[in-house]
Parts: structure tokens; C-alpha cells; sequence
């Protein structure tokens, strides 16, 4: 596992982004961990999330041109990226709203239009139907998506087969990178205490897809 990623369990734990117990998520599935991006925010450690996500980028050595982050936690993860690479050379980034707006600027889209390679960055990879929506939202525009990045894959079967979520999207053509997946956080024995990890590895091969 490399330096960023044992960072950013490190900072999900602390932030109590990531927390364990007995949660049921918005599949029914019942999850004995939860990953919730916005506890990031009420941490304040904004500054170490960034490099976080520019490290990451970096370690992918794609090419793109802007930065889509679907509502809601993608707002904020996109513009924090968006941020760190425009400290080197200009990066639009944009998104959308979830109600169209009908005065003022109208529409549901804010920030640059999308064009060119644009990179889609979430939160949560759970069945790919966040990243199909976003994908959906961009198709009328004259793009090419470069992938998806999320900051933690939960692994788990995807929407149309018994295949996982990222194998199911890779199929239909947008890639799917992630800063950590279930497995790294199994992997995570010096910051996870045992019980949570065999909880995790029980559900893991309950849930997860082929």
C-alpha cells in the first residue's frame, strides 16, 4: 500500500469519516462499516485531503482537461483537486445541480461546460450507478471521460451482473481508478482493530462481485 492511501485511512479514520458498527446502506445491504466524505469537512484537514487526491492524479499519470464532480460529495472533492493542479496550470472544473434551476443562470450545470477529457471524481463506488448518472449527465456534450476516481471503492456487485461495480463500468468503457478499495482497508491491520477487519472480510465475501 503506498504513503497516500495508509494517509487517507489514517485521516478517515480520525475524521470519523469511516466508522464501524452496523449500518444499513441505501442498497438494504446491512454493512458492518460506513464511509461518510462530509465528516472530512467538519475535520477541517483540508489542506492533507488535497495532496491526498493531487498525489493520487499524479501516481495515474492520465491526461485530462477539466474536473466533473457530481452533487454532492463530488462538489467538493473535484474542487479541492481542481485547486491543487491550478497551483501548476489552469483547471476548469464543474457540476451539476440535482433540482434544474429555472432563473438566474438557469439549468442544472455550474462551472466550465464540459470539454475535452474530463475526469469524474465521487466518493463512493458502491453498485456504479452515481458514476452511470454522471456519465448519462455528460453524454449530450462533445467529451471524452478519462475515468471515474473515487476515494473508496467498496468492491461490491455492480448494477447488471454478479461482476463488481468497477468491472461492470470498465466494460462500458469509463475506467475506474480509487485512492483505497475494501481490500486496502482489510490489508489495514496496524489501523483497524481485528474484529472489524474479519466483519469486513465476512461481508466482503458476501457482497462482493466476481
Amino acid at each position: 500500500m503506498k504513503d497516500y492511501q495508509l494517509r487517507f485511512i489514517k485521516l478517515a479514520i480520525e475524521s470519523k469519516a469511516l466508522q464501524f458498527g452496523d449500518f444499513t446502506l441505501k442498497s438494504g445491504r446491512n454493512s458492518p462499516y460506513f464511509f461518510n466524505a462530509s465528516a472530512l469537512l467538519s475535520f477541517g484537514h483540508i489542506s492533507e485531503l488535497s495532496e491526498i487526491l493531487l498525489l493520487k492524479t499524479k501516481d495515474l499519470n492520465i491526461k485530462f482537461d477539466m474536473i466533473f464532480g457530481p452533487a454532492y460529495k463530488g462538489i467538493f472533492l473535484g474542487s479541492l483537486l481542481a485547486a491543487e493542479l491550478s497551483k501548476q496550470s489552469s483547471m476548469p472544473v464543474c457540476f451539476n445541480r440535482k433540482e434544474v434551476k429555472d432563473h438566474g443562470e438557469g439549468g442544472s450545470l455550474i462551472g466550465a461546460i464540459p470539454n475535452g477529457r474530463v475526469l469524474i471524481i465521487d466518493d463512493v463506488l458502491s453498485s456504479g450507478l452515481a458514476i452511470t448518472e454522471a456519465c448519462d449527465y455528460l453524454a449530450p456534450f462533445d467529451i471524452d471521460i478519462a475515468g471515474a476516481l473515487v476515494t473508496l471503492n467498496r468492491q461490491e456487485r455492480g448494477q447488471d451482473s454478479d461482476q463488481m461495480a468497477a468491472d461492470e463500468l470498465r466494460a462500458k468503457g469509463t475506467e475506474i481508478f480509487q485512492i483505497i478499495s475494501l481490500d486496502d482497508l482489510i490489508n489495514a491491520e496496524s489501523l483497524i482493530d481485528k474484529t472489524n477487519l474479519i466483519k469486513m472480510q465476512e461481508y466482503r465475501e458476501i457482497y462482493q462481485g466476481a
